[in-house]
């Protein structure tokens, strides 16, 4: 039986809206009044979305956008600058493969991604002259989560009626642990997936080309999945 050597000193759980962007820099300025340093920022915020772009309120999108990028980049921004005074630390944001490649039911969740990607890629470059300050974006496929439960749909008051079955998807611990070796590393991106997501990722990322013909036929299934209340992404899965 191990016995974990942390006190309740070495614990600090604050509430946290990354909606509240007002907010972020009392949240920093706490935790290093309590420890006095940041060593990790894991940014592990977000929502997905099931549903069409011609059945979805642009109030979604703008929500999706709010919470997965803006609310993601702000809190990196106080984290950061602490971080630079340092000129030491990590920063871990969990993107997806959506961020990867595109798929039907997910159009703003994927545009989130993306932007993300974009952002810590050019952040990157940015920090040139703090070599010991890491940026590393983890891509995760299909995750047992609850990630489901709370998904954006065609409008913000309504909720999935269906979470379908979790069993195929990657369980929580395996991708916990991958996501620690990464960042032990340093990996820049981590892709953690199983097949078949791993290898459209390679697809989207090396012949594109052929990832558009196999998304438009997977892609098909997915809604049909979606209108049955079947899991859409256990179409890429069977």
């Amino acid at each position: 039986l191990e016995i974990s050597s942390l006190s309740e000193n070495d614990i600090l759980v604050l509430r946290l809206d990354l909606t509240d962007r007002s907010s972020h820099e009392a949240a920093t300025n706490s935790v290093l009044k309590h420890f006095g340093k940041i060593d990790v920022l894991v940014n592990n915020g977000g929502r997905s979305q099931r549903s069409l772009f011609v059945d979805t309120n642009l109030d979604v999108y703008n929500a999706i956008i709010e919470l997965n990028y803006l609310g993601t980049i702000s809190l990196t921004k106080y984290v950061l600058n602490h971080m630079i005074q340092r000129k030491k630390g990590k920063i871990v944001t969990v993107s997806s493969v959506m961020g990867i490649m595109g798929a039907p039911l997910a159009t703003g969740y994927c545009a989130s991604k993306h932007a993300l990607q974009g952002f810590f890629n050019s952040l990157r470059t940015e920090l040139t002259d703090y070599p010991e300050i890491s940026i590393i974006q983890i891509c995760p496929g299909p995750v047992q989560s609850q990630i489901i439960q709370n998904v954006f749909t065609e409008n913000l008051a309504k909720s999935l009626e269906s979470s379908g079955d979790q069993s195929h998807k990657m369980p929580t611990d395996r991708c916990a642990r991958l996501t620690l070796v990464s960042v032990a590393n340093d990996v820049k991106e981590a892709w953690i997936s199983d097949h078949p997501y791993l290898a459209v990722c390679y697809l989207w990322q090396y012949a594109p080309t052929w990832a558009w013909w196999l998304m438009n036929r997977m892609g098909k299934r997915r809604i049909q999945n979606f209108k049955s209340g079947i899991d859409a992404d256990a179409s890429y899965s069977r």
